[in-house]
């Protein structure tokens, strides 16, 4: 009969160290969601990024114009035509701004999906704080008018918190 204490069991860690510990039962499939969300922020971003670096070359003012009129808004109108005056005041520099800014925020979101996937504890540190950062904006907004938008937003933040906060307690007892 084989010895029983020498098998892993099957919710043991893959590896050793402070790698794996969190990856078992319905806490795993939190961790990957929200690794997930976060690989996609960052993703998103990204391409939004991209897209700014696409107009630094170019009339933006021409392009928001364009697109304005293809969705069947009067471009002198009142709200369309707050785009258009943004889109003449942004100028190479600024896009080029924008577009590094974006980078760096969607750097930092896949990089803190990917750490989040493979259950890596620097990962979950920069989650937590980060997500904490902006619970005040939050609140501040929540404070100017309640909307079911901010809501959620307030809330989905605080579960993605709470998901990583307890990942770290968990990381902490198994040491």
């Amino acid at each position: 009969m084989p010895n029983r204490a020498a098998r892993p069991r099957d919710d043991a860690p893959a590896r050793s160290g402070s790698r794996g510990v969190n990856l078992v039962g319905w806490h795993r499939a939190e961790l990957r969601i929200v690794a997930i969300v976060e690989f996609a922020k960052g993703a998103l971003v990204l391409a939004v990024g991209a897209g700014l670096l696409a107009f630094a070359h170019g009339d933006l003012q021409d392009i928001v114009e364009e697109l304005l009129l293809h969705l069947h808004l009067n471009p002198a109108s009142r709200i369309p035509g707050i785009f258009v005056e943004l889109a003449s005041r942004a100028d190479s520099i600024n896009l080029w701004l924008l577009a590094l800014g974006a980078t760096t925020y969607a750097a930092v979101r896949i990089a803190e999906g990917y750490g989040l996937w493979y259950d890596h504890a620097w990962a979950e540190w920069l989650g937590a704080v980060s997500g904490l950062v902006y619970v005040p904006f939050e609140l501040y907004a929540l404070s100017k008018g309640v909307t079911l938008l901010r809501l959620s937003t307030l809330a989905l933040n605080l579960i993605v918190v709470s998901v990583l906060v307890e990942s770290l307690i968990r990381r902490r007892r198994r040491r």
